[in-house]
């Protein structure tokens, strides 16, 4: 696979966006609502190692922090720009996660590292081939068991969503996004290994349908 493939996709596409993405999407997503639901559902307990997979500026990673101070939180991404905004947004805060730089298709992380992985809009970024690399990296590095818990554009739910949807598709790419609008996402992660895909909840936005997924990896 080239390199130009495998190269991360800043957030909101271009890297002179980044400095905005926060407000973008914390106005356009419901944010506050569809990640409390995705930080209910993962129930994250004392002593658990957690992954927060494509943290972006670490919102949700924070917030699995503040919810759980004894768990071991740590978010990756692969872009350095906006993993500098996610430090500076814990040191504020005031909470000790860990903030790797990195690719999810080439997880730098041992085998039956984590107890959960958790990701918020960031299977969308990924090429078909690369999203499916990535689930067999989360499966990998979850412990026997493990819970992954993810949260994404996901199938319309009715021809408005499917057409606001145009946009993230305009600023995220076709190739990326069109999986994920046709609500292919359950079934990739079943081919990946895991067992009881389910979806969990879906939200309306201004910019299309959210939809949260719950599975785990085989084992005790």
């Amino acid at each position: 696979m080239s390199k130009q493939s495998d190269a991360y996709i800043p957030a909101l596409r271009y890297s002179w966006l980044t400095s905005i993405y926060d407000p973008v999407v914390r106005w356009t997503t419901r944010e506050s609502t569809f990640k409390s639901a995705l930080l209910a559902q993962a129930d994250i307990q004392p002593g658990e190692k957690i992954l927060d997979l494509g943290c972006g500026t670490a919102t949700l990673t924070i917030a699995i922090k503040v919810a759980c101070a004894e768990a071991d939180v740590v978010g990756l991404d692969g872009d350095p720009k906006i993993l500098e905004i996610a430090a500076k947004k814990a040191a504020d805060v005031g909470v000790k996660i860990s903030l790797d730089q990195g690719y999810s298709y080439e997880l730098p992380y041992a085998d039956n590292t984590f107890h959960r992985v958790v990701s918020s809009l960031f299977f969308h970024h990924l090429t078909t081939a690369n999203k499916r690399r990535t689930l067999a990296e989360v499966e990998r590095v979850l412990t026997p068991g493990g819970e992954f818990h993810l949260a994404d554009w996901g199938k319309a739910q009715n021809i408005i969503m499917r057409g606001v949807f145009f946009i993230v598709q305009f600023l995220d790419g076709f190739e990326t996004t069109t999986a994920n609008v046709q609500g292919r996402l359950p079934a990739m992660i079943e081919d990946a290994g895991f067992q009881d895909v389910r979806k969990t909840a879906e939200f309306a936005t201004p910019l299309g349908t959210i939809s949260i997924l719950s599975t785990k990896k085989s084992g005790p």
